[in-house]
């Protein structure tokens, strides 16, 4: 019964990242109809406003992901979650209320907003999950937004343009419903010394009583990670000039300045997180209609996006369980080296036409397959889990950024790109992008599988000066 109820807290926080996979899909059902001349807006779109049709989110997301950093802390989890949750059902009812472009515009960039969702989803479910299940449930966040792009490809290929936003509209005041049953985060209400609080939300999750010696245990636990020295990689010398030195706030540039073991984790998300996105998928998801249109003119686009998105789906399940079963860090090497090989292939087929035309799209799947073993889950899991809560919103919030600000600028330089050198080409480099992922992770990713936030900060320092994890246990 506590997984129980750990699983079915996820899928009401993974509502967020499914009604976000809804709005991000949903330019590849509608481009071409706001480019017709059949186009349900109040004048046909022009080219540069097509192109802003899918970047926008991404620069909405740009900027909501900052507030929702600094609201993590201040709000909680769940309110906030709250928050950007209403901000997608103000970007539907913006839609579903105007025929106008700029209004269409304007609430992409609002749903871009909502898009802080993958911030907010991991630290909050990473947050209420015990560490036995907690990279697979975090990884689920990413199986909703398949399951949000699905849904979003079968709406724009079943139903009317008008049908499909107003059940786009009732999916996202369904997800606002459902987050305000959840307790908040017993991490954030320790840190606000909210202990009855947090030991409340520790039983609604447990499926326990609250005085329980689970909830108790859980509680030392937390309190363990809250009160971990920032400088983990201090050197024995450090500490024996200083023994009894009491524990200071700090902001977050003293934190980084401090702790090295904090540094060098921030470099290898960063680096993981932007090699994940330049593979390339995030281009194959928003223009999947235009590109199976173009690779393969005979058959239906629409065919196309579902099985891609079906694909995701079914390749999303196995790999949240993988994750926590074979580990983090084998998973994302051997999927980028995968997913290279797919590049490879895919990209020689565009270019030479080596062989019939229906080889493209079923390559195509297995990429969208292997990639979500790997990038498309492992990155997001990992950032979730390696920072201490006294700076995880500030960083995360920073890797998210970072992540929305690689989205944006994929997704800008694809089509130039593609008409500069050819689709074909474009595969191959994305394939080089995989193949530097696999080596980079070979050689500075550790393997976080089991650990708590406190045992990984370890890992990340001077081997000189790490200790065996397994006594802090």
């Amino acid at each position: 019964m506590a997984i129980l109820f750990q699983v079915l807290g996820t899928i009401v926080v993974c509502f967020l990242t499914m009604t976000m996979g809804v709005m991000f899909a949903w330019p590849s059902s509608t481009l071409t109809l706001f480019r017709s001349e059949n186009t349900t807006l109040h004048r046909v779109m022009s080219e540069t406003e097509a192109t802003l049709v899918g970047s926008l989110s991404s620069i909405g997301a740009l900027c909501g992901t900052p507030i929702a950093g600094f609201l993590l802390d201040r709000l909680g989890r769940k309110h906030t979650g709250i928050v950007f949750s209403l901000l997608s059902v103000v970007c539907w009812t913006m839609i579903a209320s105007s025929k106008r472009v700029e209004m269409v515009l304007a609430a992409l960039f609002v749903s871009g907003l909502a898009g802080s969702s993958f911030l907010v989803v991991p630290v909050f479910v990473g947050e209420f999950c015990q560490e036995s299940i907690r990279g697979s449930m975090v990884s689920v966040s990413l199986l909703f937004y398949g399951v949000g792009m699905l849904l979003s490809y079968l709406m724009g290929g079943f139903l009317s343009y008008w049908h499909m936003v107003y059940a786009s509209l009732s999916l996202s005041i369904a997800s606002v419903c459902f987050l305000m049953i959840l307790k908040e985060s017993p991490t954030f209400l320790l840190s606000k010394g909210l202990e009855k609080a947090a030991a409340e939300a520790i039983a609604f999750y447990r499926s326990a009583k609250s005085n329980s010696k689970e909830v108790l245990q859980e509680i030392t636990l937390i309190k363990r990670v809250l009160n971990a020295d920032a400088d983990a990689g201090a050197t024995p010398d450090e500490e024996k000039l200083n023994p009894m030195a009491e524990k200071k706030k700090l902001s977050l540039w003293q934190y980084f300045k401090k702790s090295r073991s904090t540094r060098r984790a921030m470099f290898v998300t960063l680096v993981m997180m932007t090699t994940s996105i330049f593979q390339g998928l995030v281009v194959v998801q928003v223009y999947a209609q235009p590109l199976f249109a173009a690779t393969v003119p005979e058959m239906s686009a629409t065919l196309g996006t579902v099985i891609f998105a079906i694909v995701g789906v079914l390749a999303g399940i196995p790999a949240a369980y993988m994750i926590d079963a074979f580990g983090r860090k084998p998973l994302l090497i051997y999927a980028s080296i995968g997913c290279g090989l797919c590049c490879i292939i895919c990209g020689t087929q565009i270019h030479l036409q080596w062989g019939p035309n229906y080889l493209t799209p079923i390559f195509i799947y297995i990429f969208c397959a292997v990639y979500t073993f790997g990038a498309g889950s492992v990155p997001f899991v990992f950032y979730a889990e390696v920072f201490l809560p006294e700076i995880k919103s500030y960083v995360n919030m920073l890797v998210v950024e970072w992540a929305w600000l690689c989205n944006f600028l994929i997704l800008v330089i694809f089509e130039p790109l593609a008409s500069s050198i050819g689709l074909g080409p474009v595969f191959y480099l994305f394939a080089i992008i995989c193949f530097f992922t696999a080596l980079f992770c070979t050689k500075y990713m550790p393997e976080t599988k089991g650990l708590a936030a406190d045992e990984i900060q370890l890992l990340f320092t001077p081997k000189k000066y790490r200790q065996n994890v397994d006594t802090y246990k």
